[in-house]
């Protein structure tokens, strides 16, 4: 995923939800991104994204292959081989540059529609700032949803990673808001989860566990995998998200 170098100072790779529960059906508008063949553990999914119209589905650019035209999204709960696939355009925002957290977003891109799934609800243009002016975000609890590692344990081999092709969702706390970042921190005393390697590109909603205000995109966290102190998420409600997302939705 993402060096820690080209993020932020303290940064470490993109991120599974932590601590966390099954989303079962709340969220079925978020999907995995599945590879064309398993992972060395014999699951399949590798990050996470968000149905955003019925042809449209965001994740994360720097989920991407070198040279990658198409990706697979399943939106089962529990992904199974076997289970429906969609197979659409992989488009990159075109100002991002590989290894660089920038315009860290994707699409991809369906010939026809996903059937009996409501999209997920953007953002208006800066909410978030709006929602800091008026000191209602310190208070806000946010919901990410994803398909990725479900814990980390340290063996003689280095961090092993438990993965279950499952989507799960977790509440975390607000930390602080930047020009283009949601920095949200898992708060133990809250009981706060947080996100992990294959949660990249997934959704954080605003508000509780059945939200789809969809407000940033997974990218990062800092710390070790799987128990970061902050987790980075990309914004949606900046003017050059927005310039990205208008290319393939009606924004709000």
């Amino acid at each position: 995923m993402i060096p820690v170098t080209l993020i932020a100072t303290a940064m470490s790779p993109a991120w599974a939800i932590t601590n966390g529960s099954p989303d079962l059906t709340a969220h079925p508008q978020v999907g995995a991104v599945i590879g064309d063949k398993p992972n060395g553990d014999g699951t399949w999914s590798y990050c996470t994204g968000t149905l955003i119209s019925p042809t449209v589905f965001l994740t994360a650019a720097h989920c991407a292959e070198p040279g990658q035209k198409t990706a697979r999204v399943s939106f089962s709960s529990h992904y199974r081989p076997g289970d429906k696939v969609y197979t659409g355009r992989y488009v990159l925002d075109s100002r991002y540059k590989d290894e660089s957290a920038l315009h860290d977003l994707a699409v991809v891109v369906f010939d026809t529609a996903v059937p009996d799934i409501k999209p997920a609800r953007l953002p208006t243009e800066g909410l978030l700032n709006r929602l800091e002016a008026g000191s209602d975000l310190k208070a806000t609890r946010f919901t990410p949803v994803g398909y990725g590692a479900l814990a980390s344990t340290k063996g003689k081999h280095g961090m092993r990673l438990t993965y279950t092709d499952t989507r799960n969702q977790t509440s975390i706390s607000f930390e602080n808001l930047t020009r283009r970042w949601l920095e949200l921190s898992p708060n133990p005393s809250k009981g706060d989860g947080g996100t992990c390697y294959g949660d990249s590109g997934g959704p954080n909603f605003l508000g509780g566990s059945t939200s789809d205000l969809l407000v940033a995109t997974t990218i990062s966290g800092d710390g070790e995998a799987c128990r970061a102190a902050t987790n980075y998420n990309y914004r949606l409600d900046t003017p050059s998200a927005r310039a990205f997302l208008g290319k393939f939705v009606t924004l709000p």
